[in-house]
């Protein structure tokens, strides 16, 4: 795992976890861009998913959070897998707080694989967080409680993204307003990636969860 601490004292941080197939370190340069270390003793940890075979890619091992079956509608989904991630991101979390960092502090982020995993965290644990940040990401309901702790949302996509459209976002979006959460709702004209805009709204996203 990486970590970006600020020289000063930490007073919060953020968990940001990668994509399939990347790293810890695919957002340490955006994180630094983002210039909160020091502005609000942001900590940045960005922890490395688990090699294992994705069945999608026709079972080649590589950095995932969990098995991907397929991309076609209706596809099984990898619950169990998503879960023992999501367990393993709050473990973090725990880590965290008996340094002294309580959990209204921390923010779970993550990029499509690792958006999800961010999300299942926060829905399925019932203590106080800043908020998630669900970056070109969706969301099967199947993961979603109905009676889960209200959240802060930050969720960003991109209108041309040819691996996670922008309609199943869209949907993971409704879903989650439609349960009471507070979802901060941004589309790009980009692909699956992240954008210039992007960085400079979870920016000040992140300055207002953590303020």
């Amino acid at each position: 795992m990486l970590i970006l601490t600020p020289e000063t004292e930490t007073r919060s941080a953020v968990i940001w976890l990668h994509g399939l197939g990347a790293d810890g370190g695919d957002f340490l340069p955006l994180a630094r861009e983002l210039e909160l270390a020091e502005t609000l003793g942001v900590c940045f940890l960005f922890p490395n998913a688990p090699q294992m075979p994705v069945t999608m890619n026709g079972g080649m091992v590589m950095p995932a959070w969990y098995d991907i079956y397929s991309l076609e509608p209706g596809a099984p989904i990898d619950d169990a897998g998503i879960l023992a991630s999501a367990r393993r991101i709050l473990a973090l979390v725990d880590n965290l707080k008996k340094g002294g960092l309580e959990s209204e502090r921390v923010v779970l982020a993550g990029f499509s694989q690792g958006g999800l995993v961010a999300l299942a965290a926060a829905l399925h644990d019932d203590r106080p967080l800043a908020g998630v940040m669900a970056l070109s990401t969706y969301l099967p309901a199947q993961l979603v409680p109905e009676h889960a702790v209200p959240r802060s949302i930050f969720q960003a996509h991109g209108s041309h993204d040819p691996v996670v459209p922008l309609s199943v976002g869209k949907a993971a979006r409704n879903h989650l307003l439609s349960l009471g959460h507070e979802v901060e709702w941004h589309k790009y004209a980009m692909d699956h990636t992240v954008c210039e805009k992007e960085a400079a709204d979870i920016r000040n996203w992140l300055l207002k969860v953590l303020a």
